[in-house]
């Protein structure tokens, strides 16, 4: 028995008259049991020893699909009147429910917390946080011994004398039902498989089916249905064994060959001595059924079932558990299904450094991932590096190079044969029925391990080979072959969609002809290419391209001939951009280019397009000299090659033109946006996407010189015609209209600007997301007309709110970033932590942006405006002596941002008491006396 923990007696006990722990006044359950997932028999077993000893009691799981479970778990917890925790080393993982339960509950000061009441199922030491609290164990005993011992820890059986229960409540059938037996213990008929020793995981699964089966009254029967080697049949014998202690018999049946069942039946009715082993068949099997339905505390568990209509005919009736192991899913009109699905990842690490325990998490994470998952998978590859001391960059590269051989090897325990066995006896099978699934299949293993929208095929069946090009075209008859496809496992069938597991394509792909390879590589190319959606810029379209890009990236357009491939992969990487993916389209276009100039020359249209895009994403990432260098490059090619009113030419105009002005070359940028303006409205018209894109960003340069009112006419025109031809919410419109309130909050008219800020932020939320780089943008613009119009405090909060999601997606060393912190900064006011936010601020400027960037020039003034209106002038006048040179080597010493800092640095020197310095800057610059006392 444990002994109590250092805090000597338990603290916390409610007594109620009898001197028993009490009922809690909120009506709420007398005992709340908490466990992890893998402890669910022993959870069972606690709860009906309480319930038959009078407690009320509520199981942390015993809740309906869709609850959302934190909820109701802190509302158990605060109802319940004790808990009794259910320790084990599984009670202690990370990431489990039990974590949260334990410690809200430690959290509670002693004198508030509800009593609790540790027992221990098996050998663990519990955290620090818990060493306090008093436990009992209650394993290492025999069943009674057990129970005494939850009792005592409990404060003893409630006092039965009272108002009687209502006939048919919880609590009287509890009592009328047979005690379930300690888990472990093995009922008298059973024959089912030993359990696998490097079982792992799977309490989710366990638990739903657990709950599913446990819902009493008739005969409740599921179907556990997945693909092969994802684990169905490991899971039922696991799901036996732990719960074998609530059964009073447990029966296993080969299914997969229907013609043997009968004398499998014949089998349990002898071991349960029903009947005796001469008897006719006939005889035999309407004896185990009438039997079958006169008790309550069995189960039966046919593995491996091809079909319902073979099964149907042995589904017993009566209080008992049916549970059916399947690849296929259509069980639905029958039986109620339950798909299983691939491991999830911290499974899949678990098994392989349970098997192998040198191997590091990473290790463990890049193998689990190159093998999608998949149990059987796992488990071979576990084997073979534990027999073989093979490392995990050897394994991968066979994989790789030799994916069927590597998976023809071993069969771990609990597994019939290897993978590619598997797949490979499902393949045979499925052609002897139909040739023209499996002709599918051979189409789908070259495209991505994701959803495949079958719309793809039959939109251009002619790419397709004959007779799937043919089944294709009748709806019925392609819906069969889809059907059977999923009947053997070989594919997970969704709402227009077909599902491969990426081991499941490489074993089909291998066994496709060599010199057949290219060819079906090809249907696909064009299949996909056929299928662009536009030129990836339309939120539209946005989910299509989602669906669409992994199987574009799996045929990787970077080694492809295919025009159509080629143009629809430059596109993509518009619609990443477009979607404020900057660093995923950076990444596809910088491969793509330096791939496509080695095979195609340095002036291939395609991959000018994706350098043109890997530009942008530069751009857009702050990494504006490699913007400029890139971009002027390409421009330098379109003209010479296409000319300077090409539509392909103006748009790397129109993009160099931008990439000046974030390098503060402002002039340079006017003169360019001006031209490519100019040239837009000649060769596309004004009414052209392209020439209104350029109407925005001259607009923002004439803004720059301060010709306020002309750029809001601009920016006027080009948001009547966005929304005249996109609508309000399409993202051309939506950022027209914050250009046009930008202006109109220059121009004073900060009623005008707010109202459009406003409802174009709400739109970038609804139609982009709260996180999507646009939409960032928006606040900005909102919180800076907030600003402007002297609500500090909303400004503040919508600045701070921005700048935490800039810098989880954008990065801390953002441009965006970076502008939202002085704007901060700058709505803080004098207030203490905006100097540590400047401070921090500027040093991230000059890293990222250099001494030479006039936003670094700019940040330096900001930090020296601080320190200034603070009284700090000495420590004022280094940042101000620093924008002054680079304003000075920027702009001129004549531009009005020089001559401010150079007045200001003046007015610092002074306060400082360095007057000799002051007079020398002013003689310098050549300030007048009116300037100098500013």
């Amino acid at each position: 028995m444990g002994g109590r923990g250092a805090g000597g007696k338990q603290q916390g006990t409610r007594k109620g008259k009898s001197g028993k722990r009490g009922k809690p006044s909120s009506g709420g359950p007398d005992v709340f049991v908490s466990y992890a997932g893998a402890d669910r028999p022993w959870a069972e077993w606690v709860a009906w020893q309480l319930r038959d000893a009078g407690y009320s009691v509520e199981l942390d799981v015993d809740w309906q699909a869709g609850d959302n479970i934190v909820l109701r778990m802190n509302q158990a917890l605060e109802r319940a009147g004790l808990i009794v925790m259910v320790w084990s080393p599984a009670y202690f993982e990370r990431n489990r429910f039990t974590a949260d339960e334990w410690t809200a509950v430690m959290a509670e000061r002693p004198g508030d917390r509800q009593p609790v009441v540790p027992v221990r199922v098996a050998q663990v030491d519990p955290p620090r946080l818990l060493k306090t609290l008093a436990h009992r164990d209650l394993f290492g005993f025999d069943e009674r011994k057990a129970r005494t011992t939850l009792l005592e820890a409990v404060g003893g059986a409630r006092d039965a004398a009272g108002v009687p229960e209502f006939p048919g409540t919880a609590k009287s059938k509890v009592q009328r039902e047979q005690a379930p037996r300690l888990p472990g213990a093995l009922p008298p008929v059973w024959n089912v498989p030993r359990r696998s020793v490097l079982f792992t995981g799977r309490d989710g699964p366990l638990v739903a089916l657990r709950e599913r089966l446990h819902g009493g009254g008739a005969a409740v029967v599921q179907a556990v249905h997945g693909m092969g080697g994802v684990g169905k049949t490991t899971l039922a014998v696991e799901y036996a064994h732990r719960f074998a202690g609530t059964y009073d018999l447990v029966w296993w049946i080969d299914a997969e060959q229907p013609t043997r069942i009968s004398d499998q039946f014949t089998d349990l009715g002898v071991a349960a001595g029903w009947i005796s082993a001469d008897m006719p068949t006939p005889d035999v099997t309407a004896l185990v059924m009438q039997q079958l339905r006169r008790q309550s505390a069995w189960l039966l568990v046919f593995d491996n079932a091809e079909r319902r209509e073979d099964l149907q005919p042995w589904l017993p009736q009566g209080a008992g558990h049916v549970l059916i192991t399947s690849r296929n899913p259509g069980w639905g009109q029958l039986v109620q299904p339950v798909p299983l699905q691939e491991f999830t990842r911290p499974e899949s690490v678990a098994l392989l450094r349970h098997s192998l325990s040198h191997l590091t998490g990473d290790q463990a994470d890049e193998l689990a991932g190159r093998l999608g998952d998949l149990p059987l998978a796992i488990a071979q590859a576990a084997q073979m590096l534990g027999e073989t001391g093979m490392s995990v960059g050897d394994y991968l590269t066979l994989l790789s190079e030799q994916t069927v051989p590597i998976l023809s090897e071993g069969v771990p325990d609990g597994y019939p044969a290897p993978l590619a066995a598997v797949i490979h006896t499902s393949m045979r099978r499925l052609a002897a029925e139909d040739e023209t699934a499996l002709q599918l299949l051979r189409v789908c293993a070259f495209l991505a391990p994701e959803p495949i929208p079958m719309d793809l095929f039959t939109a251009t069946p002619g790419a397709l080979p004959s007779p799937l090009a043919e089944v294709v075209t009748t709806p019925l008859a392609f819906a069969h072959i889809r059907r059977r496809i999923a009947a053997f496992g070989l594919a997970r069938v969704g709402e227009g969609t077909l599902q491969l597991h990426r081991l499941t394509q490489a074993v089909i792909r291998d066994s496709v002809d060599p010199a057949d390879r290219p060819e079906a590589r090809r249907r696909c190319e064009t299949l996909l290419a056929a299928a662009l959606p536009d030129d990836g810029r339309d939120p539209v379209h946005w989910p299509r391209w989602a669906q669409l890009t992994p199987h574009l990236n799996a045929l990787d357009p970077a080694t492809t001939t295919h025009d159509g491939l080629r143009g629809m992969a430059c596109r993509a990487t518009s619609y990443l951009l477009s979607r404020g993916d900057t660093d995923t389209a950076g990444e596809v276009s910088g491969r793509l280019y330096l791939s496509w100039q080695e095979r195609f020359g340095p002036d291939d249209p395609y991959a000018l397009f994706v350098g043109t895009n890997l530009a942008l994403a530069y751009d857009r990432s702050g990494r504006f000299t490699d913007a400029y260098e890139l971009g002027g490059e390409i421009h330098d090619r379109r003209r010479r090659m296409l000319g300077d009113d090409h539509p392909d030419t103006l748009i790397s105009a129109n993009n160099l033109a931008r990439t000046l002005s974030e390098l503060g070359r402002h002039d340079e940028a006017l003169n360019l946006h001006q031209d490519s303006y100019d040239r837009r409205c000649s060769v596309l018209g004004k009414d052209h996407p392209e020439t209104l894109i350029s109407a925005g960003h001259l607009a923002n340069s004439i803004r720059r010189t301060g010709r306020h009112q002309e750029a809001l006419v601009l920016h006027g025109d080009a948001h009547d015609r966005r929304r005249r031809m996109f609508g309000d919410d399409h993202p051309s419109t939506m950022i027209s209209a914050g250009n046009l309130a930008d202006t109109l909050r220059t121009l004073h008219r900060h009623d005008e600007a707010l109202a459009i800020h406003e409802d174009t932020y709400d739109r970038h939320r609804r139609v982009l997301g709260g996180d999507h780089p646009d939409t960032l943008t928006a606040a900005n613009d909102l919180a800076t007309t907030l600003f402007h119009m002297s609500r500090d405090a909303d400004a503040a909060r919508l600045f701070q709110d921005t700048l935490g999601r800039s810098r989880r997606v954008l990065g801390e060393d953002h441009p965006r970033s970076l502008q939202l912190a002085r704007s901060l900064a700058a709505v803080l006011g004098r207030r203490r932590e905006a100097l540590p936010l400047l401070h921090d601020t500027f040093r991230r400027y000059q890293r990222v942006l250099g001494d030479g960037h006039p936003l670094t020039s700019d940040c330096a003034f900001q930090l020296a405006g601080f320190l200034g209106a603070t009284g700090r002038h000495r420590d004022a006048v280094t940042p101000a002596r620093y924008a002054l040179q680079h304003r000075r080597a920027l702009l001129g010493d004549g531009h009005p941002d020089t001559v401010e800092a150079a007045t200001y640095l003046v007015q610092l020197l002074r306060h400082a008491g360095r007057n000799g310095q002051a007079r020398d800057v002013a003689q310098e610059m050549r300030l007048d006396e009116t300037r100098e006392q500013d």
